[in-house]
């Protein structure tokens, strides 16, 4: 993980998207800001999820294009993708038993020949992605065994391992206490500032997302709304269009950027 990312001009030209005939997004077009870190928001059920989704070749659209450097995703190689573009999707599933050192190694299977056998690279790609998210101590620990915030580590670790230039997560701060919340954002933003690995991550809250993002994608029923730097699209009038909530917008007293407060409907 020594290595500086490559910058990479990743893009959605028109795309629709779905699931079983079922249309959730509808021509989208947008461009992911190489180097940065990007956070997508909108109500549940906006199509947040099936748009990282297709950015990571899991979901075909059914129109339009994602382009890596100017090309289809759908005509890299699978393995060549995967040395590119890592996916930390919603609420991973651990293998019964697994080693931290085991489950992080999983990232390297891209890189890895037809015996698998790991190489010399492969293990200090490891160990490097262990030691940026500080869990080199956990190596032999069993997974299930961690608590929800050093397994998230762990999961992330596994894409660090995979050596991409793109990192795309979903809720990666997801039924973790507020203090896990900020230690995982805070480990994913040093790693987009040292590493210049481009981010792209789903969160709901929107005072994290403002704190953390360089820039924003606001969406809502399967379009997208607004994007930009937090300080120039936050707005009350935001707020009410994709989560239809009464809000006042004041600056954060120690960073500077706009933070939302919620009007409660009972006042």
């Amino acid at each position: 993980m020594s290595k500086i990312a490559q910058s990479h001009t990743f893009t959605a030209n028109g795309i629709y998207a779905g699931y079983d005939n079922k249309l959730i997004i509808e021509d989208m077009n947008l461009s992911i800001p190489a180097g940065k870190f990007s956070v997508l928001i909108g109500p549940n059920g906006c199509g947040k999820s099936t748009l990282l989704k297709s950015f990571a070749r899991l979901l075909s659209p059914s129109k339009g294009n994602i382009l890596l450097d100017g090309v289809p995703i759908c005509e890299f190689p699978t393995k060549q993708l995967a040395k590119r573009v890592g996916l930390l999707p919603q609420s991973p599933i651990v293998p019964a038993g697994i080693t931290v050192a085991d489950l992080v190694a999983r990232g390297r299977f891209p890189y890895q020949n037809l015996f698998g056998q790991l190489t010399k690279a492969d293990y200090e790609a490891i160990s490097s992605a262990m030691c940026a998210m500080g869990i080199t101590d956990l190596a032999d620990k069993q997974v299930d065994s961690l608590s929800g915030g050093q397994r998230q580590r762990v999961w992330i670790a596994l894409a660090l391992a995979q050596g991409t230039d793109i990192l795309l997560l979903d809720e990666p701060t997801t039924y973790l206490d507020i203090a896990y919340q900020v230690e995982i954002l805070d480990c994913l933003a040093k790693l987009n500032e040292i590493k210049k690995v481009t981010i792209v991550a789903i969160l709901h809250d929107i005072n994290l997302s403002i704190r953390y993002a360089d820039h924003i994608f606001a969406m809502k029923k399967g379009k997208l709304v607004a994007s930009g730097k937090p300080g120039d699209i936050i707005t009350s009038d935001l707020m009410h269009e994709i989560y239809g909530m009464e809000s006042s917008i004041i600056l954060d007293p120690e960073t500077g950027d706009p933070y939302v407060i919620p009007r409660s409907k009972a006042s």
